[in-house]
């Protein structure tokens, strides 16, 4: 009698024990950590550049990418620790991958840490690696038909950062759909929209990401 096997069911399971050691290595730290998930030319780095100047050695990333190391080399030279995770091909971060790097970072300073996963809106939304929030950012160039074509990441999102708003004027999105599409979706979603090239609504995520680590979350 053949016995048939959900490998896609064990896989999670295993990475889920994982993610667990992962939760509880971060909470001893008593670091708050964020996943976050886009497309590919979003603005991730931008936002975690961003970041890296407001809080510097308070934050640390991981970066995940197929391969190269430009996002991290652009962190550490915005004033923050990173350290990357070459994928070579995996469209999306493991908590084992980001298990193994977690030595690789000190921690006597840190109070954030950002894994910024691979751009994709599909498979990284499934896998939790320890966080205590899965954020999202969406770009203006992107189209607002994303949320209900990929709502994957957007029902299981705690906050959807909207990005390069200062291009608002000259490309064809529809603020108001992807809100109320969002909204449909999850009811519990934050939103923020962002421009890292005239900081437009920093200073309100800078205020979300201070209040989740007061709160201890």
């Amino acid at each position: 009698m053949n016995e048939k096997i959900n490998i896609a069911t064990k896989a999670l399971s295993a990475n889920d024990q994982i993610a667990a050691q992962n939760k509880d290595f971060f909470k001893s730290k008593h670091v708050l950590v964020l996943n976050m998930i886009s497309s590919p030319g979003s603005g991730k780095t931008s936002l975690l550049e961003a970041m890296a100047y407001q809080y510097g050695s308070s934050l640390a990333v991981i970066t995940g990418d197929i391969q190269m190391t430009y996002d991290a080399d652009r962190i550490r030279k915005a004033g923050s620790a990173a350290v990357q995770i070459e994928t070579h091909g995996t469209c999306h971060l493991t908590a084992s991958m980001v298990q193994q790097k977690i030595q690789e970072l000190t921690w006597d300073k840190t109070r954030i840490l950002v894994i910024e996963n691979v751009g994709n809106l599909v498979c990284p939304s499934g896998y939790q690696l320890g966080e205590d929030l899965k954020i999202g950012l969406l770009s203006v160039t992107e189209g607002s038909e994303k949320p209900m074509k990929y709502p994957s990441l957007f029902t299981r999102a705690q906050a959807l950062v909207i990005t390069k708003i200062d291009l608002l004027p000259y490309v064809d999105f529809n603020l108001d759909q992807v809100q109320s599409d969002c909204h449909k979706l999850n009811t519990h979603l934050q939103l923020f929209q962002i421009s890292t090239k005239t900081h437009q609504g920093l200073e309100a995520w800078f205020d979300f990401l201070n209040s989740h680590f007061l709160l201890g979350i």
